[in-house]
């Protein structure tokens, strides 16, 4: 082919939205060289994911970007349930503060600008490279690696990089999706919606939280997504188009139940555009060397706002076990554990966001007088407040690198509480992307020396702290935590079988 050759890769990361930017970077922490490939030269400039919750704000702290993100986001209180005539349906709140994982259990936020920090995180690292402007073309598999193929689109000039392996983080229209012979599989939902952001430095007055509007005529969300950002969302009539609403005559009717007096003039459209809800999952997530991750495997509808969170998850699982496969202290089927642990928990997440959809939306005028009725005895249903505020996702399945009885779960495969512990650390910060093993049993010196041997840390949960109670609440004394935080196993006893899961995770340096 003509152009010319690099020498062989660790890693490359086609594409650089946020899942790509969060994979290169948790690589790099780890010390694997990485060549991050985008068809931009710069961040995309449009907003697109406006929310996340307090798992990934734990991911995002764990890059290095408590401080930056913090700076950038605002908590939301929670959901309100609105009728057509903006009556209040019902009213789930979420607390502000910080929760189990250390922050607030759902945050706001404009995507450009946490592009933008993680690009400016991601320059510390010298071990990344990240090239703009070319264009991948093609991926070709070997029994030594992958050919990346690709294209500058300024010069046009041709050129082939070699790989160990591939992630292919490139949306939902993947190449490297079709170039594994992968398929998106249908879960039957397909809604045309008008997204509408604007900036202003007017007040609108509203609650901040997530406003649904429960209208079967125009089924909308409202969202404050920054300190001047706000956020509308409206289902599209069949034969309607996002170009009809780019008259402010007819815009504003839209808007106008939360903008009220404000002057349309005081208004900056920053984008109109038609976005198609879909819930998909990809068959497969993995031929060998290549690997899909965040749109590129699953895309999901946006009513519990999952669907950046869900590829932030993705490079955080696949992270470390490639690391630890590329350094030598991990055996290849650690691998085979990514799409086992992954795909289900992301196809859970879309069944429940499709699930609240239908719910929000469908139905019609039957629909809306059911919801008028239903909704606002909703909070009288037991443990269903909690179900709708509280961010904790499901556990991982049962595979190699999740260890439970296959008739109880306990707490493998759940993630262990980002607890405050001994001089105001967290247990993040002392795990520090290491397997850690969380005990009410003080380990021997012995035991000690084998765990720390094994470049793992020992967190002790001292009676009446978080960490105690999480252990007895799971009717454990032992955990093992794997380095993305999900329990590996756990027990009542600090046995040799539990010390023998840690594993020293490492780079290919």
């Amino acid at each position: 082919m003509p152009g010319r050759r690099r020498h062989q890769q660790p890693v490359v990361i086609v594409g650089a939205g946020p899942t790509g930017l969060t994979a290169a970077t948790l690589l790099a922490q780890y010390g694997v060289e990485c060549l991050v490939l985008e068809r931009w030269e710069s961040v995309y400039p449009q907003p697109r994911a406006v929310a996340l919750d307090d798992e990934v704000h734990r991911i995002l702290a764990r890059l290095g970007l408590r401080d930056a993100f913090a700076a950038i986001s605002r908590p939301h209180r929670g959901l309100r349930l609105l009728d057509r005539s903006m009556r209040v349906l019902a009213e789930f709140r979420r607390d502000t503060g910080p929760g189990r994982h250390g922050y607030p259990q759902g945050s706001m936020f404009d995507q450009p600008e946490l592009e933008a920090i993680l690009r400016q995180n991601l320059r510390r690292f010298g071990s990344v490279t990240l090239r703009g402007n070319v264009e991948v073309t093609a991926l070709t598999q070997d029994a030594g690696g992958v050919r990346v193929d690709v294209t500058d689109t300024v010069t046009g000039e041709h050129e082939s990089v070699r790989a160990a392996y591939v992630l292919g983080c490139d949306g939902a229209n993947s190449l490297t999706r079709a170039s594994i012979g992968a398929t998106m599989h249908d879960l039957g939902f397909t809604q045309r919606w008008l997204v509408i952001d604007v900036a202003t430095e007017a007040d609108l007055d509203q609650w901040e939280g997530v406003h649904q509007l429960s209208d079967p005529a125009r089924a909308g969300t409202y969202m404050r997504v920054g300190r001047t950002r706000y956020r509308w969302e409206f289902r599209l009539a069949p034969g309607e188009s996002a170009d009809d609403f780019r008259d402010t005559a007819r815009l504003h009717p839209l808007i106008s139940r939360w903008t009220g007096d404000i002057p349309v003039a005081e208004l900056e459209i920053v984008r109109i555009a038609e976005y198609t809800f879909r819930a998909q999952v990809a068959d497969r997530w993995r031929d060998r060397r290549v690997f899909l991750l965040g749109d590129a495997a699953h895309l999901t509808p946006p009513f519990i706002g999952q669907g950046m969170c869900a590829g932030l998850r993705d490079a955080m699982n696949l992270a470390w076990k490639l690391a630890g496969v590329l350094g030598g202290t991990l055996a290849r089927t650690a691998l085979d554990t990514y799409e086992i642990e992954r795909k289900q928990h992301a196809r859970t997440m879309i069944k429940l966001a499709k699930l609240i959809g239908t719910a929000m939306t469908a139905g019609g005028e039957l629909g809306n007088v059911i919801r008028r009725a239903v909704a606002p005895r909703l909070h009288l249903v037991p443990g269903l407040t909690d179900l709708a505020t509280d961010s904790r996702t499901p556990p991982l399945r049962r595979c190699e690198l999740v260890v439970r009885p296959r008739l109880r779960h306990g707490l493998a495969g759940g993630l262990c509480p980002n607890a405050i512990l001994a001089g105001d650390r967290r247990f993040d910060d002392v795990a520090a992307g290491r397997f850690a093993i969380v005990t009410s049993v003080e380990p021997s010196a012995a035991q000690r020396a084998d765990i720390e041997r094994r470049g793992a840390v020992v967190v002790v949960a001292h009676p009446g702290g978080e960490l105690h109670r999480w252990l007895r609440a799971g009717a454990a004394r032992v955990a093992v935590v794997r380095p993305d935080g999900a329990v590996l196993r756990a027990g009542r006893r600090l046995s040799a079988q539990a010390i023998g899961a840690v594993h020293p995770v490492g780079g290919d340096q």
